[in-house]
């Protein structure tokens, strides 16, 4: 039996205005990518997708975002080149996906070849834009029968760092994952955060609960933060959830859906009590994690077949169509493998 893998994902977000706008996606890659430990030939080929990510969005959605999003594993290393635009939706996604069929005079090779580099690739496309994600995996590991996981953590516009951070470590028995929100933005608020994923990280085989009460003791010494943990056990079909501060935490199935209650307080500072929920994990369950970098607001029903696809699209339509733009934003989801509502 193999055992857990720990993981944890830090993102880049490129703007995407026009042409030009496509070279910054490619740096963006690389600056996620280097210190991440992907190797010549898989920089290449991410470099490649996210180029080809780039100008699709702006020539046929009229402009949009890239996310770039690091994610190390124990055993592998995973780039997710996440393509968002607001245009009027791909009409025959079977045809875009050929080589040389263009909507717009373009040479029509740009989604074949994303499909063709990316480890794995998924799309999502309505009237109200498109999704594209595509990863880029060095050296992977044996396929994993339990939970699929991605998340994406953005700092607000002109900040260096985010004062989000996720981690998550995972197993086929067991999936515990933190999302944390230090107080504010900037350096400290990422420092904040930091500390708690360090404490997360040594502590992450305890209960919910407890490894908040430890995470409130380590941030005395910061600002201070908001976060959830979530304890996943996929076999017996339960989560545990505890949470302090303004994140939000939502498990939704046919059967269920439900926002996991976070108390009031703020880590590290003050706190009225950390209490753990739990609730089944149905097959077909999806748990949504978000700091309020995100409105609340959102509906998944409002997008027909979206909780069909992977986790890393879901996140990305959450954080296109929900963002605040006044702080940093983060989103976590987890799924069943090959679930959807």
């Amino acid at each position: 039996m193999r055992g857990p893998l720990e993981m944890t994902s830090f993102s880049h977000a490129v703007p995407l205005v026009d042409l030009t706008s496509v070279s910054e996606a490619r740096r963006a890659v690389r600056q996620v990518a280097e210190p991440l430990g992907l190797s010549e030939v898989k920089l290449g080929e991410a470099a490649i997708i996210a180029t080809e990510a780039a100008r699709n969005a702006v020539v046929h959605g009229g402009g949009g975002e890239l996310l770039v999003s690091g994610v190390q594993l124990e055993d592998e290393l995973r780039l997710d080149i996440l393509a968002l635009d607001r245009g009027s939706g791909i009409l025959d996604v079977p045809r875009a996906m050929q080589d040389g069929f263009s909507s717009s005079n373009t040479p029509g090779t740009g989604m074949g070849a994303i499909r063709r580099l990316a480890s794995s690739f998924d799309l999502f496309t309505n009237t109200s834009g498109t999704a594209i994600l595509a990863e880029v995996v060095e050296k992977p590991g044996p396929a994993r029968r339990g939970l699929d996981i991605a998340g994406f953590t953005v700092p607000l516009r002109g900040e260096p760092v985010s004062g989000d951070a996720i981690h998550w470590l995972s197993s086929d028995e067991r999936c515990t994952a933190l999302l944390v929100d230090g107080l504010g933005h900037g350096l400290y608020a990422a420092d904040a955060a930091a500390e708690a994923v360090n404490v997360f990280k040594k502590y992450s085989s305890e209960p919910p609960k407890e490894i908040l009460a430890r995470v409130h003791d380590a941030l005395k010494k910061t600002r201070g933060a908001a976060a959830g943990v979530a304890e996943i056990r996929p076999l017996s079909g339960t989560l545990t959830f505890a949470g302090v501060g303004n994140t939000s935490a939502v498990v939704l199935s046919k059967a269920l859906s439900r926002n996991l209650v976070s108390h009031s307080g703020t880590l590290g500072h003050v706190m009225s009590r950390i209490q753990e929920f739990k609730v089944e994990w149905p097959r077909d369950a999806i748990l949504i994690m978000h700091s309020d970098g995100l409105q609340t607001r959102w509906d998944l029903s409002r997008y027909p077949g979206l909780s069909a696809r992977s986790p890393g699209v879901i996140a990305g339509i959450l954080f296109r169509d929900f963002r605040r733009e006044r702080d940093d934003a983060s989103v976590l989801v987890i799924k069943n493998r090959n679930a959807s509502l």
